[in-house]
């Protein structure tokens, strides 16, 4: 009975350490569970990449045309299960706006073969909903028998559902260009060309750097680029359509709307008359926006010693 008796108390004895086992030292205070939740806030700026504003010359691709001047700030929050600080899956909701705008290119304008004098403009805000994978390489290894590295840089990419409604100002007065149409979307003349969501789906990609504040709180500093299926973010993408045709879909008061917002050249050259069929914007490129963010987590999961 006695034997018995110890070999049931050893036996519990190698099972809390076999319990224990899956737990890694944090610090002095802290042991470290192998997956954690995080909750967190970021705060930085957003900006765009589409057919309006940029840099002198033609328009080009990507970075080489951004505009920082346009950035505006964002917001967002997050959760995150993480996996032995090595694999992330986060769901992150993010806000702010996005805008454009011809006139910045007035210093430059000789260059811009007509960009300039197009004279379009846009804002937009932003609501995007983003499912994501976190990769930390430096936590492929293990380091239950050395310190892990404070700071860790790491990719992010993930699938976001966003929505968008570009609008211009005419007379003081903010207006919606979806309705509109434009670009003559919806109309028979135009077949091709169908009238955009202002809810989409797009794909997001980034790089970032972590950093352990304390056994509770981290900092991220994170670029997160959205690719997006649309060429319509800030409402630009063909040609110049004849702008008699808005009054044959749209309601009078609207269709003389849409006739400003569509072509606005008249307004730096009063004598200028549209230029039907010629270009407007680049369907070539799609458009898209990113954000540049510094995060705050809070960790929750760690187990006190």
């Amino acid at each position: 009975m006695r034997k018995i008796i110890v070999l049931t108390v050893l036996y519990f004895i190698m099972l809390g350490q076999g319990v224990k086992a899956q737990f890694y030292f944090f610090n002095d205070k802290y042991y470290e569970n192998p997956l954690v939740l995080e909750i967190g806030a970021a705060f930085g700026v957003m900006n765009s990449l589409t057919d309006l504003g940029g840099k002198k010359g033609i328009g080009k691709g990507f970075i080489k045309d951004l505009t920082w001047k346009f950035a505006k700030p964002s917001f967002g929050i997050y959760a995150m299960a993480m996996y032995k600080y090595a694999i992330g899956f986060r769901l992150e909701g993010t806000f702010g706006e996005v805008k454009g705008y011809d006139s910045v290119l007035k210093d430059v304008k000789a260059s811009t073969f007509g960009r300039y004098e197009r004279n379009l403009s846009f804002k937009s805000r932003i609501s995007d909903f983003q499912l994501a994978v976190e990769v930390h390489p430096l936590f492929f290894k293990n380091y239950e028998d050395d310190p892990p590295p404070p700071i860790s840089p790491y990719v992010v990419a993930g699938i976001g559902y966003f929505s968008f409604d570009p609008k211009a100002m005419l007379n003081g007065q903010w207006y919606s260009l979806q309705p509109l149409r434009t670009e003559g979307q919806g109309f028979a003349e135009y077949p091709d060309r169908k009238p955009y969501k202002l809810k989409q789906v797009n794909f997001a990609a980034g790089i970032g750097v972590k950093y352990e504040l304390s056994s509770m709180f981290n900092a991220r500093f994170e670029v997160n680029h959205r690719f997006l299926k649309t060429d319509y973010l800030d409402d630009v993408s063909k040609n110049f359509i004849d702008p008699a045709l808005f009054f044959n879909y749209l309601p009078a008061n609207r269709a003389a709307i849409a006739q400003k917002l569509a072509y606005r050249q008249n307004e730096l050259i009063p004598s200028d008359m549209v230029p039907v069929g010629e270009q407007r914007g680049d369907p070539a490129d799609d458009d898209a926006f990113f954000t540049i963010q510094l995060k705050l987590g809070f960790t929750l999961g760690r187990q006190r010693r």
